[in-house]
């Protein structure tokens, strides 16, 4: 491991609000005369390469998987008790925002359920059913990753826990 750096190319992380994606390359890069190392993270749900301050990275939030017992902890826990949250869609639509953009994949699983259960009441207004696709696609990618098992059978299992 590199002294300077909390991760290793080829280590996957998590992006919040992002996903899953892998470190592709560490490199130095000058700018405005001075050097800053940069992990450079391949995101593949969206295509996309975007280089980030290492010295950065904890504070943007980007983490290493969470373990696949935490996984499956996150994932169980979708099939709790839902208590459902009495204020107006905004303020709602606001405190799942901030929950994901915490990053943890406890607040991820707290942001789907709590949408999924709420869409099967009323119709979600169109800003939270993108919130909700993006933590649901979120939760599926890193469970895959770090359980080592497909995105299908991850979204299987997160709407058997969500029905029941």
């Amino acid at each position: 491991m590199n002294p300077e750096t909390e991760f290793n190319i080829g280590d996957h992380v998590v992006y919040p609000l992002q996903g899953v994606g892998v470190i592709k390359d560490i490199r130095e890069r000058t700018i405005k005369d001075q050097t800053k190392t940069f992990y450079v993270i391949y995101l593949d749900i969206s295509d996309m390469t975007v280089s980030i301050p290492v010295d950065r990275a904890k504070e943007i939030g980007i983490r290493g998987l969470v373990s696949p017992a935490e996984a499956k902890a996150a994932l169980d826990s979708i099939s709790g008790k839902y208590e459902p949250v009495n204020v107006d869609w905004k303020a709602r639509y606001q405190m799942n925002v901030n929950l994901v953009k915490e990053g943890s994949i406890m607040s991820i699983t707290q942001v789907v359920q709590g949408l999924y259960h709420r869409s099967k009441i009323k119709e979600l207004p169109v800003q939270e059913r993108k919130l909700y696709d993006n933590a649901l696609r979120l939760l599926i990618d890193e469970c895959a990753y770090s359980m080592g098992r497909s995105s299908e059978e991850i979204e299987k299992e997160i709407f058997t826990y969500l029905e029941k």
